[in-house]
């Protein structure tokens, strides 16, 4: 099984929030017809509001820092 990664810039308080989705949200997300509303239902859990940020998705997750 591919790992599924959401990563969300919350530009409203100048956060990066990494998710890897579990199995079951993995499943939910490819049956999504609208990705947009499946995230909806993960703002909760993950304490976002995708109102305030922008987002992709990746089955590679691959990170740099220049700090």
């Amino acid at each position: 099984m591919l790992m599924e990664y959401i990563v969300l810039l919350d530009y409203s308080v100048g956060e990066i929030i990494k998710i890897r989705l579990d199995e079951q949200e993995t499943v939910l997300a490819d049956e999504a017809e609208n990705y947009e509303d499946f995230l909806r239902t993960l703002e909760s859990k993950y304490d976002f509001r995708l109102d305030d940020c922008c987002w992709m998705n990746t089955t590679h997750l691959k990170e740099r820092s220049y700090l």
